[in-house]
């Protein structure tokens, strides 16, 4: 699969844009599969980048897919094209969420997550532009819905997100305590958020601040990792504690030996 396209339905009677995907990575896992995580590149990058990465933790019962994300024009770089999940002026909750972008992201990691047998459990992680797409697609799973109200498809277990921020926040713990289901779900999802003090790219406020929302919004089990000195960029210590925080969430076999 090296090309997909992406559209989904708002019922708007403007046209819809059609995304064209770029290469995904596949991990095959090591040991008895277990799980399947989607893992989101950030701003610029590609799937193979952390595809690399990934191969080399101590998680022989994880797949990983690492898709690529669009080559579109993106507001921050004057209308520059480069590879985004969605298109982004500034990082700040005063910006306008591009939810066309958002959504039709969120779609593509649901249908990559959709042909997984039933008995795996799903995930989705990324870093800084692809942790915020992966925390959106938590939204989704919670509130049921994409942004354009379409029914969201997956059952998610674990969320990951490395340097990143939240889309869509200002409305999150309204819709999720209008809805008991919402707020269950909310409850539930194991989510982990790991900030580096020293980020000049995205600034640990942001991280922060995504942390103390989706607490608000009813998010019970999520760890908040903070790390001195660490800037836009990931670390072992840091890998580390997702391997850990994922065998345990996931209820992975061989927990004690990693």
């Amino acid at each position: 699969m090296s090309y997909n396209t992406s559209n989904t339905g708002s019922g708007s009677r403007t046209p819809r844009r059609t995304f064209e995907f770029g290469r995904t990575h596949v991990v095959r896992p090591k040991g008895n599969h277990q799980a399947t995580i989607v893992w989101l590149h950030g701003l610029g990058d590609k799937g193979s980048s952390w595809s690399q990465l990934l191969e080399t933790l101590p998680l022989p019962n994880i797949k990983w897919i690492c898709p690529t994300a669009p080559s579109r024009p993106v507001a921050l770089f004057g209308g520059f094209p480069c590879t985004a999940w969605f298109d982004m002026g500034e990082i700040s909750e005063d910006a306008p969420d591009d939810m066309e972008g958002l959504d039709a992201s969120a779609a593509h990691v649901a249908n990559l997550l959709s042909t997984e047998p039933a008995d795996i459990k799903l995930g989705v992680g990324g870093f800084s532009m692809g942790a915020a797409t992966a925390l959106y697609s938590a939204t989704c799973r919670v509130l049921g819905q994409y942004g354009n109200g379409n029914p969201y498809p997956v059952n998610l277990s674990a969320i990951v997100g490395l340097s990143g921020w939240l889309p869509c926040s200002r409305t999150l713990r309204n819709r999720v305590e209008a809805s008991n289901e919402a707020a269950r779900r909310a409850a539930s999802l194991p989510t982990l958020l790991c900030h580096g003090l020293g980020d000049d790219v995205v600034a640990y406020g942001h991280g922060e601040k995504c942390a103390q929302v989706l607490s608000s919004a009813g998010f019970r089990n999520l760890m908040f990792r903070t790390y001195n000195g660490l800037g836009h960029y990931t670390i072992p210590e840091e890998t580390d504690e997702v391997c850990t925080w994922l065998t345990a969430s996931l209820g992975l076999e061989g927990s004690r030996s990693y």
